[in-house]
């Protein structure tokens, strides 16, 4: 009888001990899927958001549209850009559509 116990208590560990085996590569899966794709998305975030705080005027941009220009003014209570994109034209575009800032 006594070692019928220790072998059903063996028995009762083991499927005990599967339940955390089935979640792991579960887990695993998670935590690639952050480190490829969440994360570096982040960054490139984070790294837009400081762009777009260290616009000065004078600097050339292209817009999410594909339109090049120059800052020439900001309107921060709007949260708005205006650009110049030839002689005498100007136009007003959201902050957020700046797509990235060309080298002069």
């Amino acid at each position: 009888m006594y070692w019928e116990d220790i072998a059903w208590a063996a028995e009762e560990g083991r499927r005990t001990g599967d339940g955390l085996g089935a979640f792991l590569p579960l887990i695993l899966i998670l935590l690639v899927m952050y480190l490829l794709l969440i994360r570096p998305q982040q960054k490139r975030q984070k790294e837009h958001q400081r762009m777009l705080e260290s616009l000065e005027k004078g600097d050339r941009v292209v817009t999410s549209g594909g339109i090049h220009g120059e800052i020439v003014g900001f309107k921060e209570r709007e949260g708005t850009v205006v650009l110049k994109v030839a002689d005498n034209v100007k136009i007003e575009i959201s902050r957020s559509a700046i797509a990235r800032k060309m080298e002069r």
